[in-house]
């Protein structure tokens, strides 16, 4: 069977390595896409880009549409897969209606965007008014691309979103986001002959996406870890060497780890007491995470230092004490979370150990008052809190004419009405609302599941019934 021209270029941008904050070859060849085809280019100072395409035959002179996407791409990996994400391919395979990545993030998040966009451009039999295609990038990592767009360069102001990850879904609202780490000052000591170094893992956690899945009651390995440290805490004499949990703030963290140092008759006694901590956890996430599994085990390091104990015990603090999961859920949408926080990434250098916090929610006053409280732990632990600008929250639009227009369209062809929801997940439509006034926006895609995780996938069917709708409804709008 031909292949789509879809998933043609899905294949094509796969082979370019595009992860957060490394999207220059990406974004480069993108530009050179455009030359070659004689479309208006512009590749901006932190690399958006933005290809414009006239109106086919009898469309010319019809609004522009901007459809838009971020180049970029959420790089998580396997404990135990091989992949330099800033040299290597994703790796596709195809089961059957599924696509996914070996080992790794598959970048259908948001790649599927991008390969519609250039099966847009591309094309020569495909009626359609002015397109102006937007890509950004960081969008993963910050949205530093959206918040850094220049509004003048966009004449249209009707924008589809195709950052969405439900078919028969139209999203007309989201959270707004914003990051917050914590920096705990950390003092050494020499360890006595007496003790050993040891290792606990976290493991065999789902994770996910912390927007789309922070009401799946999945477990974060960063607080697991916290609590097992707790427990060795609570019956012995202990000193933290280190943590490392996690890879991104905005992914619900599966692994994570801390070298502890023992004295070495007390082993026995700790391994026991972290055997209790797992059947514990494989209790309460029997639904969720029925894999998760703990390791320890004894170490070799050369490094005869530890945390004091003070330090380690702020630390642990730290884990069990920060704002975690759903907080608040909407009172205006069934079903939908309003507030949240992910602690995604915990590390551990010669200064400090740091705790990045991904906080949402679509009532900006909640969303700061999470940041009040992880401030407010900051000052209980002597650590230093500091939070970025964030990103803003995109309210739904009552009197909507895309949305409306594309309900209508949607009913007409399927039989049936889309469902019309609000996201708890950064889009960077609320971004667009400050750069493109008076923008009519809507979000929807393909099914895509477990992203911003190595189990990502897509089902091709899927993602060819949403290329077929958005083909059709180009001219209707």
């Amino acid at each position: 069977m031909e292949e789509s021209i879809v998933l043609k270029y899905f294949r094509e941008i796969s082979k370019i390595p595009r992860g957060s904050g490394n999207e220059k070859q990406i974004s480069d060849w993108l530009y050179g896409f455009a030359k070659e085809r004689d479309l208006p280019v512009i590749q901006d100072a932190v690399n958006n880009i933005i290809i414009k395409k006239p109106g086919t035959r009898g469309f010319e002179n019809a609004e522009p549409i901007i459809i838009q996407g971020h180049m970029d791409m959420v790089c998580e990996k396997n404990a135990d897969t091989k992949h330099n994400f800033l040299e290597d391919p994703i790796q596709l395979v195809i089961e059957g209606d599924i696509v996914r990545a070996r080992g790794t993030t598959l970048g259908a998040d948001n790649g599927i965007a991008a390969a519609m966009a250039l099966a847009l451009l591309d094309s020569d039999d495909i009626p359609h008014p002015p397109l102006e295609i937007l890509l950004t990038v960081d969008e993963e990592s910050g949205m530093t691309g959206a918040e850094n767009l220049d509004g003048s360069l966009l004449s249209g102001r009707k924008l589809i979103n195709l950052d969405s990850e439900e078919e028969g879904v139209f999203y007309v609202s989201c959270a707004g986001g914003l990051r917050t780490v914590l920096n705990l000052p950390v003092a050494y000591i020499n360890l006595p002959e007496t003790y050993g170094m040891f290792s606990i893992r976290v493991k065999g956690l789902k994770g996910g996406h912390s927007g789309m899945d922070i009401d799946k009651c999945r477990g974060n390995g960063n607080r697991l870890l916290g609590r097992v440290l707790r427990a060795v805490y609570n019956e012995m004499d202990a000193y933290l060497v280190s943590i490392s949990g996690g890879m991104k703030m905005n992914a619900i963290p599966r692994e994570s780890e801390a070298v502890i140092a023992l004295k070495t008759e007390d082993y026995e006694k700790a391994a026991e007491q972290i055997k209790m901590q797992e059947t514990l956890f494989r209790n309460e996430y029997s639904v969720s995470d029925p894999s998760v599994t703990l390791e320890f085990s004894r170490i070799e390091a050369q490094n005869r230092q530890a945390l004091s104990e003070e330090a380690g015990r702020k630390a642990i603090a730290i884990l069990c004490l920060t704002p975690l999961g759903v907080q608040e859920m909407s009172p205006d949408i069934p079903g939908l979370p309003e507030t949240s926080n992910n602690l995604g990434v915990v590390r551990t250098n010669e200064k400090v150990i740091s705790f990045a916090n991904a906080i949402r929610s679509s009532t900006a006053s909640r969303k700061y008052e999470i940041r009040s409280q992880l401030e407010q732990l900051a000052g209980l632990t002597g650590a230093q809190c500091e939070s970025g600008n964030g990103y803003p929250e995109w309210e739904y639009n009552p009197r909507s004419n895309l949305r409306d227009a594309l309900v209508r369209q949607y009913e007409g062809i399927y039989g049936h009405k889309p469902q019309i929801k609000a996201v708890h997940a950064g889009l960077e439509c609320g971004l667009f609302t400050r750069k493109l006034p008076g923008v009519d926006m809507i979000s929807f895609g393909p099914d895509i599941f477990d992203v911003h995780s190595p189990g990502e996938h897509f089902s091709i069917s899927s993602m060819e019934r949403v290329w077929d709708f958005l083909t059709r409804v180009l001219t209707e709008i």
